[in-house]
């Protein structure tokens, strides 16, 4: 790519994560964007870097009883039980609709087996319109107790490695659970699994409890919560990332405002994903690329990806969990 500023003075915004090129940085996340085309009366799918679809299982899904969200102090939590349409349904009906949109597809899937994971990517791959897949390893593994595929290291590197088998035209991110004690060995695992890309951090597990009748305002108890409150823990995960695992990596958790997706990119994300923002307004993500914008021309940035990893660590820190 070419560095220099862009012949009428905006800043160069394109970023490349591996096999995937971005015509900006800013990417709506997974469940907080329906299919894209629910977003047209809000703003203009041409002006994203790309958006991930609600995650997409073998079978449509109904998701979990009501209530299924909950606001709570900066943040929200939600257990919607991953409800879809199913892949086929995608393929024939929604996909369609957004052929020339201007902007990167990507498709979120997830199953509850091994299995699923790889029938769904098998039946994505080369479809026309789609320019790369997000594995969600959040989802329990009914094989396996029922723990999240992505809170164990070998099962990450197997599960990555048969849908890397299973889609081998689509560039391959693999969202990875904060959930986890070490969030640098589950990226390590999806690396060696065949990553090209790394999404980080999904929801952090927590409850919400109604104290005049004493149940959980979730009817699933547990949900994931995001939002601000979550923004200082993922920016670290993706610090502790970047330090470890030679992947690109797209960050998100609670990016508000454009000098967060910033903060997001100077730790080390080549692009950001923006999720509960746009429960709060519907716009927010071209905002956003516009405010990235004219934060670079006022500071001299001529490329946005020049900004990827520039962080400055104090002299003798040695990357790696905290002591604090």
């Amino acid at each position: 790519m070419t560095p220099a500023r862009r012949s009428d003075g905006a800043t160069d915004l394109r970023v490349q994560l591996g096999p995937l090129r971005l015509k900006n940085p800013v990417v709506a996340a997974s469940g907080t964007f329906g299919y894209g085309a629910e977003f047209r009366p809000y703003l203009d799918l041409n002006d994203l870097g790309g958006f991930v679809t609600k995650g997409l299982s073998l079978l449509p899904r109904r998701g979990n009883a009501p209530p299924r969200t909950c606001e709570t102090a900066s943040g929200m939590l939600n257990a919607i039980g991953l409800a879809n349409v199913g892949v086929e349904a995608f393929l024939a009906e929604k996909l369609p609709a957004l052929r020339g949109c201007g902007t990167a597809v990507i498709a979120n899937v997830f199953g509850e087996t091994q299995d699923e994971y790889v029938a769904v990517a098998r039946r994505l791959n080369g479809a026309p319109g789609l320019d790369a897949i997000e594995l969600n390893l959040s989802c329990p593994n009914t094989e396996k107790g029922g723990l999240a595929f992505g809170v164990s290291p070998p099962v990450i590197r197997e599960v990555v490695g048969a849908v890397r088998r299973a889609a081998p035209d689509l560039p391959l991110i693999v969202k990875l659970t904060p959930n986890i004690t070490d969030v640098a060995v589950a990226a390590t695992a999806a690396k060696e699994g065949g990553a090209d890309i790394l999404s980080l951090v999904n929801t952090f597990l927590g409850m919400a409890i109604d104290l005049k009748t004493r149940r959980p305002v979730l009817d699933n108890v547990v949900g994931g919560l995001s939002g601000p409150a979550i923004k200082p823990l993922a920016l670290y995960m993706v610090q502790r990332v970047r330090s470890a695992v030679d992947l690109p990596i797209m960050g998100m958790g609670g990016i508000a405002n454009c000098r967060d997706a910033l903060e997001f990119i100077v730790a080390g994300s080549a692009a950001v994903q923006v999720g509960t923002l746009n429960f709060v307004d519907p716009g927010a993500t071209t905002r956003l690329v516009r405010e990235i914008d004219a934060w670079c021309r006022g500071e001299g940035v001529r490329a946005v990806r020049d900004l990827t990893g520039t962080l400055r660590l104090p002299a003798g820190t040695t990357p790696g969990p905290a002591a604090v």
